[in-house]
């Protein structure tokens, strides 16, 4: 299925080909009948002792060139590359080299020097793609230097430009200068060697790359006519030499010229792309993973979930149907055009983001809808705190409990009774109306609706919608989308325009209107809308740190964080490699969205919080149940159950020291697309180096044990963040939260009671808490202080209006009244942002909400 991140494990080796050219010389001997006794034996042969290399692979990262002139090559007298050779054996080899000189010939005479350079400079490109884990497109055209006059220097083109995108994790590749497509020496003079080192650079640079000699031979000599059209030309002799390169990626120091650029302005290296992040939420039944495939893959279902077939990661999802996780797509807009998988030339996500270049890209989250999948439902709507969300109700189904297929119960009669479709879909709506984010409720599986059954659940959602102060805007469309699914059709367009994108624009707020489409992923109906609004949809500004709360109120701030949602553990490339005792490495790759700020390759960052290295944490949790950083794939915790796994061991998060560990970053991917920065907002995933494991160790067997007893464990919750500048010059760290305190305005928040274990989603944290206390703030329009400011009433008549006025004032004072509640973090320590959003569940889910109805509130006070 699709997902942030992938990756190749195993891509092609940049692996001179010298290393084997022993072998190949001694099979080449043995074809002249010399005898092989002075390299018999097995130590690895000298460059001295080579005489020739395997032939050129097809494919890989390595290339065989007799020379890269720009020019045509001038007539050798004699060569004795090619002279010592005698019998068939020579002929051929003469044959060739005639062969070889003749196209070279001609390609110079009849092409331009500038398609010769961007020629030479396409295959580098297609070299160095070979080893990268992934042969990612690269955005943008290839920009080739202009020239200069035929017979100017070429030193100020040498200057290195900025990395093409898609390189980022190439190995780099290696030239084989003066050799045949066989692994013949031909050699080159030193001026025609250096010409052409000279052309390899200007190649390099184009790309980002810098150029490496790896060693220089002398394998022969040859003699040339100066001017031979003349009666007595002048007899030249020299030596023949050929040369090995390494071409690399350049990523140290770049973009570093603008790590202090406050301006707003993007990096360069980074992806200027809109970004619009959406989740899908809504009951087990209502088609959303089928909806999605359809979006995504641009065809319709079949009605037995072919479209959603190829987002399912487990096997027991495509056996029971339901998704127990997060799947994630990407789909491209720009303009009416639309960019999925339905276009001919769009393989992966880097092809989407060529394409939707100039417009913009809707990052799709698919949820679990049953109860049992609670967690990763809130992992959807809360951890990823998505831009929009898109409710899924299917129309198909009776507003009753069902005792079908569609009764929702675990094994044992876990949910206690059976749970109505719509009261579940209803309690994800009261959900997202709770969490104050903009949303569209799709009305899906239209094709089987019943006219009564409809407007009783679009009643239903009408009214749950106006109560909240939003205003719904029902949208049908005209008719299935067309059959190639690449262009929104003008009246849905237009429709999406006037009707929503108008209104959020005169009202000012995303929040004020909720549009609501009847769609099938059956039949197309709808689908054009859904598109419309996928690719018209307002895009909030760019976080900044001071969203939540000032920087003056909130100096530990840092430059930028980032919040991890799942981690990977990966080797390192050459090219992100610091030493060569290191290549060979792994290293952590985390996923997530960077929550604002900036971060880039090579920045040095902090990870954590963790354990402190002499704590005991692991003992804290059993077995059976892994820490909230490891989720289970099935069976899921029921939150009673979880909340009681964490009451046989709970510890108070204070009593352990929480620490954070320097790294390096060495690798980002915004989207799956190769990038040098990720900005503000953004979805991606980040390769890290932890800096503190290499420190003092130089035997490369004692740094592999270091790190394979001491490397931190990163679990999801966790942040990777930059310190700031305040920060660095104040010493101030990192918080590493034991507790915190959140304002709630509901009075239904007064039934938790001092000592219960609840569980709290904040970010990307999900943890057990202890509730210490529960206190009522007094109102900020309270009548009693109000009047008693009055002294004229003191002995006035008032009292004779007491009864009348004492229910509104209590009613009045209930509405405007503020709840905090103190909570205490068990486990682990955690980073808690002051201002963020939280949602409070207790245990069990025997109600109609599914256990989805919790208490969302604010982070007003973090405790150390």
């Amino acid at each position: 299925m699709a997902s942030v991140f992938t990756f190749a494990h195993e891509p092609p080796r940049v692996s001179s080909p010298w290393r084997t050219g022993q072998d190949a010389g001694k099979r080449f001997n043995s074809e002249r009948c010399v005898s092989t006794s002075a390299i018999a034996d097995s130590e690895p042969a000298s460059d001295s002792e080579v005489e020739r290399l395997e032939a050129e692979p097809q494919d890989g990262p390595i290339e065989y060139k007799l020379h890269l002139l720009l020019r045509p090559r001038r007539t050798y007298k004699t060569m004795s590359t090619t002279a010592g050779l005698t019998g068939p054996r020579a002929n051929r080899k003469l044959k060739e080299t005639r062969t070889a000189k003749q196209s070279v010939t001609l390609a110079s005479s009849n092409h331009t020097r500038q398609n010769r350079l961007h020629h030479l400079t396409t295959q580098l490109l297609w070299r160095l793609k070979q080893s990268s884990p992934e042969h990612a497109t690269a955005r943008g055209d290839l920009v080739i230097p202009k020239l200069p006059e035929d017979n100017a220097e070429l030193t100020i083109l040498q200057e290195p430009g900025q990395l093409l995108p898609g390189l980022e994790e190439s190995n780099g590749a290696l030239y084989e200068i003066g050799v045949a497509d066989d692994g013949t020496f031909v050699g080159l003079t030193k001026e025609e060697m250096d010409e052409s080192m000279m052309t390899l650079k200007v190649m390099a640079a184009s790309l980002g790359c810098r150029v490496e000699v790896q060693r220089m031979k002398a394998v022969g000599t040859c003699d040339w006519h100066e001017n031979p059209e003349m009666p007595h030309p002048q007899l030249h002799h020299e030596d023949l030499w050929v040369a090995e390169a390494l071409v690399i990626p350049i990523l140290d120091g770049q973009s570093r010229s603008t790590t202090d650029d406050d301006n707003g302005a993007p990096r360069r290296g980074a992806s200027t792309t809109e970004q619009l992040r959406v989740s899908l939420t809504g009951p087990t039944t209502s088609g959303k993973t089928t909806l999605l495939g359809t979006l995504a893959n641009g065809t319709l279902d079949d009605g037995r979930g072919r479209s959603r077939s190829y987002l399912l990661k487990h096997r027991h999802e495509v056996a029971s149907g339901r998704t127990s996780s997060i799947a994630q797509e990407l789909i491209g807009y720009e303009g009416r055009s639309v960019f999925n998988y339905t276009c001919m030339d769009i393989k992966a996500w880097p092809d989407i983001h060529d394409r939707a270049q100039d417009g913009r890209l809707v990052f799709l989250l698919d949820s679990a809808g049953h109860p049992r999948y609670q967690r990763t439902t809130l992992r959807a709507l809360v951890g990823w705190a998505p831009h929009w969300t898109l409710l899924c109700i299917a129309a198909s189904e009776e507003n009753a409990i069902s005792t079908g297929t569609h009764s929702l119960t675990g094994a044992d009669g876990a949910l206690g009774i059976g749970i109505a479709e719509m009261d579940l879909a209803m309690a994800h709506l009261d959900l997202c109306l709770k969490l104050q984010i903009p949303l569209a409720i799709l009305i899906t599986k239209i094709e089987k609706a019943q006219r009564t059954v409809l407007r009783e659940k679009l009643n239903s959602i009408l009214t749950k919608v106006k109560a909240t102060g939003r205003t719904p805007k029902l949208l049908t469309g005209s008719g299935p989308l067309a059959a190639d699914f690449s262009e929104v059709p003008d009246q849905d367009q237009a429709k999406v325009q006037t009707e929503i994108i108008d209104a959020i624009s005169q009202a000012g707020d995303p929040l004020a209107v909720v549009p609501i489409v009847l769609t099938s992923a059956i039949t197309g109906t709808g689908i054009g809308l859904i598109h419309a609004l996928l690719g018209s949809l307002p895009v909030p500004p760019v976080p900044t740190a001071q969203d939540f709360v000032p920087l003056t109120l909130n100096p530990e701030q840092p430059a930028a964080l980032f919040h991890i949602d799942e981690v990977f553990e990966l080797a390192r490339s050459r090219a992100q490699s610091t030493s060569d005792q290191t290549s060979n490495e792994s290293a952590p790759v985390v996923t997530g969205y960077l929550r604002f700020g900036r971060l880039s390759i090579g920045d040095k960052i902090v990870l954590g919080p963790f354990p402190a290295e002499d704590d005991d944490t692991g003992a804290l949790i059993p077995n059976d149940h892994p820490s909230p950083g490891y989720g289970l794939s099935i069976p899921h915790p029921l939150s009673a159950e979880y909340a009681r796994l964490s009451a046989r061991n709970a510890l108070s998060a204070s009593r352990i020291e929480g620490e954070w560990r320097n790294a390096t970053i060495v690798n980002i991917r915004e989207l799956r697309l190769p990038v040098q920065s990720i900005e503000a907002g953004q979805a991606g995933s980040i390769q890290v180096v932890f800096d503190d494991l290499d420190e003092g160790l130089s035997d490369p067997e004692e740094l592999t044990e270091k790190q394979g007893n001491s490397a931190p464990r990163i679990r999801k919750g966790q942040v990777l963040a930059m310190p700031s500048r305040h920060m660095i010059e104040t010493g101030l760290s990192l918080q590493a939260s034991t507790g915190f305190k959140a304002s709630f305005t509901t009075q239904d928040i007064q039934s938790l009671t001092v000592g219960s274990l609840v569980n709290a989603y904040v970010g990307m944290v999900r943890a057990a808490v202890r509730v210490l206390g529960v206190t009522r703030q007094r109102s900020q329009f309270d009548p009693r202080e109000i009047l008693s400011e009055d002294n004229d009433d003191i002995f006035g008549m008032s009292d004779h209006f007491e009864l009348e006025r004492t229910k509104s004032e209590a009613d009045l004072s209930t509405l405007n009244a503020e709840y905090h509640v103190s909570l205490e973090l068990l486990s682990n320590r955690e980073w808690i942002e002051l201002g963020s959003r939280v949602m409070l569940l207790e245990g069990g889910i025997k109600d109609k909400s599914g256990g989805l109805d919790g208490f969302v509130g604010k982070v007003i006070e973090v405790v150390e």
